[in-house]
Parts: C-alpha cells; structure tokens; sequence
C-alpha cells in the first residue's frame, strides 16, 4: 500500500491529521503505530487551535525520526532538518497556499487530500534524501 493510502486509511478509521501521516510514515520513521499515534496526538486540528496543519507537523516528525538532530554538537544534522523541514514547508505551502488549518479548512482543499498531498511530499523528500547520501 503506498504511504498516501496508508495516510487516509488511518485517518478514515478515527485519528487525526497528523497521526495519519506519521504513522503511515513508519517504513522509514521505524517509529511502532502506538508511539506514533501517542506522540502526534495533540497535533490535530492545528494543534488543537487551527494553527499549523496536523498533516504538515506529522511529515515534519516524520523528517525529524529520518534525518535526527539529537547531538548538539552535530551542526550538520541541525542545518540538514532545518533545510527539510523548510523545503516541506515550502512545498505545502507552494501547493496549499497557506499552513493554518483553519484556512485550509476554508479553502477547496479536504483533508483528505491535504493528508494524502502531505503523506506524498515526505515520502519526496525522504527518498531524494536518500539517494543523496
């Protein structure tokens, strides 16, 4: 099942936006569903306050498990998650015209496709990643 499909899968059986993409993320998060879904919780609906979309902060945690910076020491790691999550963030809003859920919610887009769009741009940057290794 491809990472989209698996994204809308999760969130038509009850979690959110989110929770959808990174679990659905877990082929290269390596992250179980259960923490998965227990850490993106919260991070629905704009976190809980129609701020930043739940779909683009799941691929942004997805990009954080994939690419860590857990040593502070490690520049290189801080400048590349920077550098993708800045490319994610850019590419949602080249194609959504926004982040803020609560515009988006008001726009044509669904989540739905939000989900799958969302699900499709990590799994983008994280094989281009990758194979530039």
């Amino acid at each position: 099942m491809k990472i989209k499909e698996e994204a809308t899968k999760i969130h038509e059986s009850g979690f959110n936006c989110a929770q959808s993409v990174l679990c659905a993320c877990r082929e290269y998060t390596r992250l179980d569903d259960e923490r998965a879904l227990a850490i993106s919780g919260g991070f629905g609906r704009g976190v809980q306050c129609g701020e930043i979309c739940g779909a683009l902060t799941g691929a942004v945690m997805a990009l954080g498990l994939v690419y860590p910076f857990n040593e502070e020491s490690d520049i290189a790691a801080k400048e590349r998650i920077a550098l993708l999550t800045e490319e994610c963030i850019e590419k949602f809003q080249d194609e959504f015209g926004c982040l803020r859920c609560e515009e988006l919610k008001l726009g044509e887009h669904s989540c739905a496709r939000i989900i799958e769009r969302s699900a499709e741009l990590v799994e983008a940057i994280i094989l281009k990643n990758k194979e530039e290794k």
